[in-house]
């Protein structure tokens, strides 16, 4: 894992109850933001739920970081977001005494 990023998180979005038809152009734009963060590792992966939502993996630096990018997803989608921090497979086998 970069030292520059030591937070590892997988975000469930939620979004706020609204006809698909209204968030149609705002859903659109989600992907224009996304694309570099994609470009540039933040993003690991990005996957729509079946229905509506979505499912990302961050790697950021820092947890404020992570707020700054979930503030700005919700401006083009209002919703809610499960957030699980995620541990370095490496740190978690070091705890442990487990060869790497």
């Amino acid at each position: 894992m970069d030292r520059n990023r030591a937070v590892i998180a997988l975000v469930n979005s939620y979004p706020l109850p609204m006809r698909p038809s209204a968030a149609a152009p705002d859903r659109s734009a989600v992907w224009e933001w996304l694309a570099p963060l994609q470009a540039d590792g933040t993003v690991k992966y990005f996957y729509p739920k079946l229905g509506r939502g979505a499912v990302a993996l961050f790697e950021v630096d820092s947890a404020e970081t992570l707020q700054g990018y979930l503030t700005q997803w919700a401006e083009f989608v209002p919703c809610t977001f499960d957030v699980t921090v995620l541990v370095d497979p490496g740190y978690q086998k070091r705890l442990v005494g487990a060869d790497d």
